[in-house]
């Protein structure tokens, strides 16, 4: 098999198995396992697979550019959205993080509903102008423009200021073994600063983000409250998972 050729059956086995892992396909190929590696090197490069210990997954669709992201499954994000403002309670003070979901919650909110939202998301802040019982505190410092949010040192001081009931917390990847993932370590960081800060922290991932992967950890699957999904099945996430109709 040609390297083309062995390249193009790495892609459509890991269509069809949601991954793949270097020793397996090397002894059915009958190659070296480099020679496998060298493979997923190259495509990761690509964009096309998120390398991971020990093979590959999917990559993140979500991890693109703000402005592609707002075209991304735009249905799901509203469904997810909507079971996401559903936990937010009356007197409640919420961390909010940035994204195009994140976005949607806002537009999900009742006018009248009376919180506290904490969002480091110029964008998730600008939107909340509409919400006229809504307190609004917006952290500071550098924008990070791929997400259109705040980040770094400064961000992350001020949060530690904040004691939350409930983060909603967005990322590119949810992977029952990869974990939550984010495609820039300080925005990473950040997240994992924000979910120290809540009493509970739920995780909004829309049907392109399950069985995917972005190169950086924000955590653990088992150190969060739940995801909020509509994607089918899900069993083996082993976290509570609540379901956007």
């Amino acid at each position: 098999m040609l390297p083309a050729e062995r390249r193009d059956f790495l892609l459509e086995r890991l269509r069809a198995e949601g991954k793949l892992v270097v020793t397996d396909i090397a002894f059915e190929l009958g190659i070296a396992e480099d020679n496998i590696r060298r493979d997923l090197r190259d495509l990761a490069a690509a964009g096309l697979l998120q390398r991971v210990y020990g093979g590959a997954l999917p990559p993140a669709p979500a991890a693109a550019d703000y402005a592609t992201r707002t075209q991304v499954s735009p249905d799901s994000k509203r469904r997810v959205a909507a079971a996401a403002a559903a936990l937010i309670r009356p007197g409640a003070t919420v961390l909010l993080d940035g994204g195009t979901t994140a976005l949607a919650v806002v537009n999900a909110l009742p006018p009248e509903l009376e919180a506290t939202i904490v969002t480091h998301s110029v964008t998730v802040a600008a939107a909340l102008v509409g919400h006229p019982s809504a307190e609004v505190i917006v952290l500071g410092g550098r924008l990070f423009k791929h997400s259109a949010v705040a980040s770094g040192a400064i961000t992350a001081e001020a949060a530690r200021t904040v004691h939350a009931d409930l983060f909603l917390l967005g990322v590119t990847g949810v992977h029952r073994k990869a974990g939550l993932t984010t495609g820039d370590p300080d925005e990473a960081a950040m997240k994992r600063t924000l979910a120290s800060r809540a009493a509970e922290t739920y995780v909004m991932a829309s049907a392109e983000k399950i069985n995917t992967a972005s190169p950086y950890v924000v955590m653990p699957l088992t150190e969060v409250s739940g995801v909020i999904t509509d994607a089918p099945g899900l069993d083996d996430l082993g976290v509570p998972i609540i379901r956007a109709p």
